[in-house]
C-alpha cells in the first residue's frame, strides 16, 4: 500500500538528527540530490558538524545499498530499522534528481541558491503527486516561509526529538514549598546514616518530586534533596539551609540558595553528572571551577580537570590559531581564566596563584573535535556553553567518561549560537529532560545575576 505522505528532508534536519530517517514510521522519505551535495561539502570540513554529516551519509548508504538499480533508488528502497524484523511497517527512502528540473513558472530562482532548489523539488512533487501529501521538513524558519510563499501547501519543523513543548516545563531541579515544610507534615520517619540525616515522608506531600531534586521552603530553615521514591514514601536527605549557605570551596561561598544547591551536588561523590543552566552572570562557571579545584587539589578525589566547549559557528575551525591543541583552545576558554583571576584577585601575586592552580589541578583545555574515542579516567570534565551542542554531541561527550570521572555541563539556553539548534532542541535541554530521575545526575537552574547591574539590565530588557 502506497504511503499517503511523502516527506522531503532539508540538509539541516539530517545534521540535527542523523537518525531521523527512522522516525517517519510508515511514510515515505525523499532526499533531493542538492541535499546530498551539501552533505558532501560539509563532511570534509574541520567542524563538529562534519561528524553528523558523515553519520547521515552512512545511514542513507546503508538503506540504499539494498537497491538493485538506479531506477529503484529513484522509486524508493524500503527502510529497515536495525534490530527490528522485516514486518516493521516503515516507509521507503528515495533520492530525487532535482538537478534535472529546469526553470518553470512558479519556481524560485535557483541558480546559486540551494534552498530554492530544494523548495522547487517540493513544488514539482506536489504538482505531479496530487493524491499525496507532500511535506517539506526543515529547521530553517526563513526557508519554511519562502516555501509557503511559493505555494507549497505543507511545511513542517522537525520536532521528533523535542521532549518538551515549552521551556517552562523544563525541570528546574528545585522545588519551593509555601510556608513551613514541617507544619505540613503529619508523620515522618527520621533516621541517621553516618553523619547524614534522612526523613521518610508520605509521597502525597511531594507528588511530583524526582531523585536529586532539591526541596526548600519559605522559612529559610528547611532544605533537603530527594534521594529515592518508594511506593508511597519519599526519602529526603536533610541538608539544612544554614549549612548549605556556609559551604566554602577554594575561597568561594554561595550567594544564593541555587548556587548552594549546585555546590552541594558538585561536591557529593554519589552524583556523577551535574547540569547547571541559567543566565549569564549567575555564577555557573565560578561555582563549577571552585568546586573542581577543591575536589582535585584539596580533597584529591580526582587527578585532573578537563575543560572543553563548543566553538561558535563564526569561527569553529581552531587550526588557524598558533600553537598546540591546548593553546588553540585557550582563547575560547577565556571564561575559565577570568574566573580563576576573580578567585585570586586579592592574593599578593594573582598571576602566580592562577598559574599554580592550573598546574596543581592539571587543568587541560581540549577541543570537542578530538574528544571522540577517548576514555577519560579520574577527572572532572567541565563542558562550557553546552547549549550549543546537539543531543548527539553531548551523548558522545558523556560516553567518554570512564571510571571515577565527574561530568559538569554549563549552559545558558537564552544564548544559542548554533545554526541548527533552538532552546527546545538544544542538547542541554535534551539531557536535562532525559536524565531527570537518574539517581546519578543532578540539575540546578540558577536564578539571579551578580556580574553587574549592566549585565542584569541587558539580560532582562534586551
Amino acid at each position: 500500500m502506497t504511503a499517503s505522505k511523502l516527506y522531503i528532508l532539508d540538509t539541516n534536519v539530517l545534521l540535527h538528527d542523523p537518525k531521523c530517517l527512522f522516525e517517519f514510521k510508515e511514510q515515505d522519505i525523499t532526499i533531493p540530490m542538492t541535499v546530498l551535495e551539501e552533505l558532501d561539502d560539509i563532511k570534509d570540513r574541520k567542524k563538529t558538524v562534519a561528524q553528523e554529516a558523515r553519520f547521515a551519509i552512512r545511514a542513507i548508504d546503508n538503506i540504499l545499498s539494498a537497491a538493485n538499480s538506479p531506477t529503484q533508488i529513484t522509486k524508493g528502497v524500503r527502510i529497515m530499522l536495525p534490530g527490528l524484523d522485516r514486518e516493521t511497517p516503515l516507509g521507503k527512502l528515495s533520492i530525487f534528481p532535482d538537478h534535472e528540473l529546469g526553470a518553470r513558472q512558479g519556481f524560485l530562482p535557483a541558480d546559486k541558491n540551494k534552498d530554492n532548489q530544494i523548495i522547487n523539488c517540493a513544488l514539482h512533487l506536489q504538482a505531479t503527486n496530487p493524491h499525496r501529501d507532500i511535506i517539506l521538513v526543515t529547521k530553517d524558519i526563513n526557508m519554511r516561509l519562502k516555501a509557503l510563499g511559493a505555494g507549497l501547501l505543507k511545511v513542517e519543523d522537525y520536532r521528533t526529538d523535542q521532549l518538551i513543548s515549552d521551556l517552562d516545563l523544563l525541570p528546574a531541579g528545585h522545588q519551593k514549598i509555601e510556608g513551613n515544610f514541617w507544619d505540613r507534615i503529619e508523620q515522618v520517619d527520621s533516621y541517621r546514616d553516618g553523619d547524614r540525616t534522612y526523613h521518610r515522608v508520605n509521597r502525597e506531600m511531594l507528588p511530583h518530586t524526582y531523585p536529586n531534586e532539591y526541596i526548600y521552603d519559605e522559612s529559610k530553615d528547611f532544605a533537603a534533596r530527594t534521594i529515592s521514591i518508594e511506593d508511597d514514601k519519599v526519602v529526603l536527605l536533610d541538608l539544612g539551609y544554614s549549612h548549605l549557605m556556609q559551604q566554602n570551596c577554594w575561597g568561594i561561598k554561595p550567594i544564593t540558595l541555587y548556587q548552594a544547591f549546585a555546590m552541594q551536588s558538585l561536591l557529593d561523590p554519589t552524583i556523577d553528572m551535574c547540569l547547571l543552566n541559567g543566565a549569564a552572570g549567575s555564577g555557573k562557571t565560578l561555582i563549577a571551577l571552585a568546586c573542581a579545584l577543591e575536589m582535585v587539589i584539596e580533597q584529591k578525589r580526582f587527578n585532573k580537570i578537563i575543560v572543553t566547549r563548543s566553538t561558535p559557528p563564526v569561527a569553529e575551525d581552531i587550526g588557524f590559531l598558533p600553537g598546540t591543541e591546548e593553546e588553540k583552545m585557550t582563547p575560547w576558554l577565556s571564561s575559565i581564566h577570568d574566573n580563576l583571576e576573580a578567585m585570586h584577585e586579592h592574593d599578593e601575586r594573582p598571576q602566580s596563584s592562577v598559574k599554580y592552580a592550573i598546574e596543581k589541578a592539571n587543568i587541560q583545555f581540549k577541543s570537542l573535535n578530538f574528544i571522540r574515542g577517548r576514555s577519560i579516567q579520574d577527572a572532572v570534565v567541565i563542558v562550557d556553553e553546552a547549549q550549543n551542542l546537539t543531543p548527539q554531541q553531548l551523548k558522545t561527550i558523556i560516553t567518554r567518561c570512564g571510571k571515577g570521572t565527574k561530568m559538569i555541563c554549563l549552559g545558558n539556553l537564552a544564548q544559542i549560537d548554533s545554526n541548527y539548534l533552538t532552546a527546545l532542541t538544544s542538547g542541554l535541554t535534551y539531557i536535562v529532560e532525559r536524565f531527570k530521575g537518574f539517581e546519578g545526575s543532578a540539575n540546578v537552574h540558577f536564578e539571579g545575576i551578580f556580574r553587574s547591574r549592566l549585565a542584569r539590565y541587558a539580560e532582562e530588557h534586551l
